[in-house]
């Protein structure tokens, strides 16, 4: 299947296109950027002199001419940009009926007050947001693989997701709302120059406090209420969040390590038990490390993941792999 990738010049976006690039049953067709990007008709291995020999590939404007091009030579696509460039881009891909792989959060939410009130904006194209399929891979695989759009999970549901669902689907959580800390890396915040993500001007600080857009994702797909509070870190990649969980009276910890065992046998999901996760571990890998220690009824969740590849552009090829009936790991586990 040959797949193009909108906004490739992005670090999630270069990250996917060098996967896709190494896939065994991937074609890279094309790489893109907007019209007005200073970006356009470079290659995009001088932007990322890692992938030299590998993504030796001109980054090409999204013009008129381009969506002629990608309508003849793309089966599946792959947006990696802002939120609403990927509202109004989506649909124009699914009238060509092609699959469209969406890494923004332009169609992770419910409703259209939803992005009113955490994203800013009216959402242009609300009818879409029930069928797009929620692209956590572990854990919606059917739906995926059957979808022609994809709202690939984001990077800090991503961990919180995988750490708590299996707690809340073996009913163990309380009626309290669960507490997440989490922190990453700058490169979290995209490429695009700003002093505020700068690596020189950037200390360990809390960030969109009450009010992130990620703290509805991960209530509206755990189904249990959370307050998440994001930090950014002076590192460039990876996410760890610590997670306070109250659990009914009575959970002992045996109940709990049953609880995960619903992922001992996924691939990508590594369980620590009473292991502390670290960012090093998961930096370049695939993997979410989960682990956990409890105390009466408070049970500590640790989930470490790396943003770019199991929060962004490694989740995506597992969607993409569902679509194609492949092993959702296929390009993936082993590679690095």
């Amino acid at each position: 299947m040959n797949v193009a990738i909108i906004g490739a010049s992005g670090y999630s976006g270069a990250e996917l296109a060098s996967l896709v690039a190494k896939h065994p049953n991937l074609t890279l067709s094309g790489c893109y950027v907007s019209e007005g990007s200073l970006d356009k008709h470079k290659l995009l291995s001088d932007l990322y002199p890692e992938h030299k020999n590998l993504l030796d590939i001109p980054l090409l404007p999204l013009s008129e001419s381009a969506f002629d091009d990608i309508n003849s030579s793309a089966d599946y696509i792959c947006l990696c940009t802002d939120h609403k460039v990927s509202v109004d881009l989506a649909p124009q891909f699914l009238a060509m009926g092609k699959k469209v792989f969406d890494l923004s959060g332009g169609y992770r939410l419910a409703s259209n007050d939803d992005y009113v009130t955490y994203y800013g904006f009216e959402h242009q194209h609300p009818e879409l947001l029930n069928e797009a399929a929620y692209g956590l891979a572990e854990w919606n695989s059917s739906a995926i693989a059957n979808a022609n759009l994809v709202a690939v999970a984001g990077c800090y549901p991503t961990a919180a997701l995988n750490a708590l669902k299996p707690l809340q689907q073996a009913g163990l959580l309380s009626d309290e709302k669960v507490i997440i800390n989490a922190v990453s890396g700058v490169t979290g915040a995209g490429r695009k120059a700003s002093v505020g993500t700068h690596f020189c001007e950037v200390s360990l600080a809390p960030y969109g406090l009450f009010n992130h857009r990620h703290g509805p994702e991960i209530e509206q797909h755990l189904g249990h209420k959370v307050l998440f509070t994001p930090h950014l870190g002076n590192f460039p990649r990876g996410i760890l969040e610590t997670i306070y969980v109250q659990l009914k009276p009575g959970v002992t910890k045996e109940n709990v390590s049953d609880a995960y065992q619903v992922l001992n046998n996924e691939p990508l999901i590594r369980l620590l038990a009473d292991k502390v996760p670290s960012i090093k571990s998961v930096v370049k890998q695939p993997y979410v490390d989960i682990g956990w220690q409890q105390q009466g009824s408070q049970l500590i969740v640790m989930a470490a993941i790396d943003n770019l590849l199991k929060g962004a552009a490694g989740q995506a090829l597992q969607c993409i792999n569902l679509s194609m009936n492949l092993d959702h790991t296929t390009g993936l586990k082993g590679a690095f």
